[in-house]
C-alpha cells in the first residue's frame, strides 16, 4: 500500500471528491482524518472508514485550522499528507457577483487553502517530509462562464501551489494539484451545473460523467512516496476536456 503508516488531513471530505479522496488514503494504508464544516457528514464519513476520525472545521477561521493540527499532531504525533479540497462552488452570472459574494468565496477557496498549507506545512517541516495536494480545476483553463470568482479563488491556487513547491521542496515537502473537471458529485448535482453534463460530455476525449472515484487515484499518487521528484504541476482529471 503506497500510504502505510502515513497521516493525512482531508478537507471538505464530508461528501463527493473529498470523500472519494479520504477513503481511497485509507485504502491505501492512510490513517484519514475527515476535516469538514458539515460536522455530522464528516462523522458519518469517518465512520465508514477504518480507522478514521472526525473533525468540525470552518477552514477560513485561522484559530479552527491551528486547532486542527494541534489536535492531530497530538492525537497521530505527525501530518504526512494534506489534501486541500474544501471549497464553495457557486453558480451566479457576472452581473449577479457582488463584493460580498466574490469575498464569501475567496474567504474558504483561498483562504482557507492558504491557511492549511500555513499550519500543516510548519508541521511537517519539523519532520521534514511532507505531501501537499491542493484541489484545483479546470475551470482556470476552460474560462468556464458563471464561475467568475470561484476560477479567481482557484486560479489563486494554482499560483499558491507552485510557490510553495518553490519554497518547501528543501524541507522534503511536495506541492501539487489535481485540477478536476465536471464532476457528479453531490452538490454538481443539486445545482445547475447537472445541466451541463451533456455538453461538456461531447468536449471530452471520454465521453461520459466523471464521478468522485475518478480524482481521488490522481490525488492519492500525489500523497504518495512515489511521487517524490513530482512538485509543483497540475495533474488535470477531467477526461480530456481540456488538452494540455
Amino acid at each position: 500500500m503506497k500510504l502505510e503508516g502515513r497521516v493525512a488531513i482531508v478537507t471538505g471530505a464530508a461528501q463527493g471528491i473529498g470523500q472519494a479522496i479520504a477513503g481511497k488514503l485509507a485504502a491505501e494504508g492512510a490513517t484519514v482524518v475527515v476535516a469538514d464544516i458539515n460536522g455530522a457528514g464528516a462523522a458519518k464519513v469517518a465512520a465508514a472508514i477504518p480507522g478514521a476520525s472526525a473533525y468540525t472545521i470552518d477552514i477560513a477561521d485561522e484559530a479552527q485550522v491551528k486547532g486542527l493540527v494541534a489536535d492531530t499532531v497530538a492525537k497521530h504525533g505527525k501530518i504526512d499528507v494534506l489534501v486541500n479540497d474544501a471549497a464553495i462552488v457557486p453558480y451566479k452570472e457576472w452581473d449577479d457577483i457582488d463584493f460580498a459574494e466574490w469575498r464569501r468565496i475567496m474567504a474558504v477557496n483561498l483562504d482557507g487553502t492558504f491557511l492549511m498549507c500555513r499550519h500543516v506545512s510548519d508541521e511537517m517541516r519539523t519532520k521534514g517530509y511532507g505531501r501537499i495536494v491542493n484541489i484545483c480545476s479546470n475551470v482556470i483553463v476552460a474560462g468556464t462562464p458563471n464561475l467568475a470568482h470561484y476560477a479567481a479563488s482557484k486560479g489563486g491556487v494554482f499560483g499558491l501551489t507552485r510557490v510553495l513547491a518553490t519554497e518547501l521542496g528543501k524541507y522534503g515537502i511536495t506541492a501539487n494539484q489535481v485540477a478536476p473537471g465536471l464532476t457528479a458529485s453531490e452538490g454538481v448535482m443539486a445545482g445547475k451545473f447537472v445541466e451541463s453534463f451533456d455538453f461538456v460530455q461531447m468536449l471530452q476525449s471520454i465521453p461520459r460523467r466523471g464521478v468522485p472515484a475518478d480524482i481521488a487515484p490522481a490525488v492519492a499518487f500525489l500523497a504518495s512516496e512515489e511521487s517524490g521528484w513530482i512538485t509543483g504541476q497540475m495533474l488535470v482529471a477531467d477526461g480530456g476536456h481540456t488538452r494540455h
